[in-house]
């Protein structure tokens, strides 16, 4: 069979299955569409989070990133990792001990505010649209190749696809409806993968078969630094970035991390603390599985890359290439009319233009793997996506529906009204999301990471203080938010988007202007930081907190016999 018709057919039965789930285990009350009825356990919300987690960012955007930036690329491997061990570890028992819905539930209930539930429901509205642009873009990608459709059409389908089972849903749909997303995403990345590692280096581990030798004799990275170095890229294996960069990007992934609140409230899904920490434990093992993967995918498809195109004549091409051309991720321009494709680090003589998104993708094809494969993968980057996708969209329905409506707007609300509200809220949502997705701010991994800074300059002091600093007040953590994302959007439109200078971006020299050399992904670190500055001064100055929350904070320190998520 032809990859289209295996491509149909995988997509085909996953999107089935999934639909299938949502139907099983849809969502007869608030508390089952806002935390699953909190009765999931340790493994299914294990696999759950790591489906949640892994993107389309991990398994689309991650390798390709590090497939061309090489060594730099290592930040987003850190960042990401070492910020879910963070949430892991210092976060999520003391959250489920505290025992509510959401992030803003708990910065409301926390800070004994209205006020502050609103800025925090603000703030998990612009953490959550901005990432779910990257997913959107990355449904688009995939549909756009695989199943040839344009890229509009393709995040429409997805659209439709993700509304069905989070709206019927939920929370309890969305919960094992991942779990499924998660087997077919790790397969799906895992076995190109050996695949192609035994095809380059005859070992079947990638972890390993990416410093092993080629059938050439030669280590596979001490042939790739000399491929790169040969067309004028950095060796592979050694950074650009300075230090500061790099350690300012990994710190704000990290921190990101822990106030993202996709991720956060899947911890309230389970009966107790100590079942917190057991899916927090699974999903990381879950995790890095992929994650040690990735620098290896990358290692082989920059490899295979660069030996099928540079240098040869565009007609000699394989189908592959014309394939990915039709979607406008893969260009060639041929300056010199030599009939030759020039693929080289200076813009001027390049004639190659590759979007990252596209190597994990196109990877199997270049490496000329079986048909049901390279479909495999397909199906494997719509779950990373889509299970993200639908995580981020119930955030954004419970924030609107239990949040504002509920808890600011109209307290006497129904259950069964509440539910409406937030199957309404969904739908607005995804319509919201089609619209960024259809007109992505850049590509996967680098939206993606504009969300981890701006979760990381807005919720996570006020997590943090709220959990470990008794006498934080509501006027220090509202202020502090406030700070901290409008600095980071500031910075984000000013350097990212040029909103400040006139249209022009990084590459057109804004680089240059960067605050402290720091670039706009890791600039989340420098607004957390003034976020902490501003909360502990305004908290200085202003009243105590009540004795009652003080009670309630040293309580969510011992994290044990936590009871049921309330309202």
């Amino acid at each position: 069979m032809s990859v289209q018709i295996w491509t149909y057919s995988l997509v085909g039965i996953t999107f089935a299955l999934y639909i299938g789930i949502a139907i099983w285990s849809r969502a007869g009350s608030t508390k089952e569409f806002y935390v699953a009825g909190g009765g999931v356990s340790p493994l299914a919300n294990g696999m759950a989070t790591a489906a949640d987690w892994m993107s389309a960012a991990s398994f689309i955007s991650m390798a390709g990133l590090i497939s061309f930036m090489g060594y730099d690329g290592a930040v987003y491997l850190m960042g990401w990792t070492g910020g879910y061990v963070l949430l892991a570890l210092l976060l999520a028992p003391y959250l489920r001990k505290f025992g509510k819905f959401t992030v803003p539930d708990f910065i409301g209930e926390r800070y004994y505010s209205k006020t502050a539930r609103i800025v925090a429901v603000l703030c998990a509205l612009l953490v959550s649209f901005t990432y779910v642009a990257g997913q959107m873009r990355g449904v688009g990608v995939v549909f756009s190749r695989f199943l040839e459709v344009d890229i509009n059409t393709g995040v429409i389908i997805g659209m439709i696809i993700v509304l069905f089972y989070a709206v019927l849903g939920g929370m309890k749909g969305i919960t094992y409806t991942q779990v499924a997303q998660y087997c077919v995403l790790i397969f799906a990345f895992m076995v190109p993968a050996i695949f192609i590692s035994i095809q380059m280096t005859g070992n079947p581990i990638p972890q390993i078969g990416m410093g092993a030798k080629g059938t050439d004799d030669v280590y596979l990275l001490e042939k790739l630094n000399g491929l790169s170095t040969e067309l004028g890229f950095a060796e592979y294996t050694k950074g650009t970035k300075s230090m500061i960069d790099v350690f300012a990007i990994t710190f704000a992934l990290m921190v990101g991390t822990a106030g993202l609140p996709h991720v956060i409230v899947r911890f309230f899904t389970v009966k107790r603390v100590r079942d917190a920490r057991k899916s927090a434990g699974l999903a990381l093992l879950f995790i890095a599985i992929l994650y040690t993967t990735a620098p290896a995918v990358a290692v082989f498809a920059r490899t295979n890359l660069i030996n099928t195109v540079s240098g040869q004549a565009y007609s000699s091409m394989p189908q592959w290439f014309s394939n990915w051309e039709k979607t406008g991720l893969l260009s060639f321009n041929d300056k010199n009319a030599d009939g030759l494709i020039k693929y080289v680090a200076d813009a001027q003589l390049n004639e190659l233009t590759v979007d990252r998104d596209i190597m994990v993708l196109a990877n199997p094809e270049i490496a000329d793997l079986p048909a049901w494969v390279i479909a495999l993968v397909a199906a494997g980057g719509l779950a990373a996506a889509l299970s993200t996708a639908a995580g981020l969209l119930l955030v954004i329905s419970s924030s609107v529906s239990h949040d504002l409506i509920k808890n600011v707007f109209n307290p006497k609300i129904t259950e069964k009204q509440e539910l409406i509200a937030a199957r309404l809220s969904a739908v607005g949502a995804v319509c919201v999301a089609g619209y960024f997705g259809i007109n992505p701010p850049g590509f996967v991994a680098a939206v993606v990471a504009l969300a981890f800074g701006l979760a990381a300059a807005s919720f996570f002091p006020a997590i943090i203080l709220g959990i470990f600093y008794k006498k934080m007040n509501k006027e220090g953590a509202i202020s502090g938010m406030i700070v901290g994302i409008s600095l980071m959007l500031f910075y984000m439109l000013k350097f990212k988007f040029g909103i400040f200078d006139g249209g022009k971006t990084a590459v057109e020299g804004l680089k240059a202007d960067w605050w402290f050399g720091i670039s706009p992904e890791g600039f989340g670190t420098i607004a957390m930081l003034v976020n902490f500055a501003v909360s502990l001064i305004v908290n200085r100055f202003t009243d105590k907190v009540p004795e009652d929350v003080q009670a309630i904070v040293e309580n969510i320190r011992i994290p044990s016999g936590a009871g049921a998520a309330t309202h």
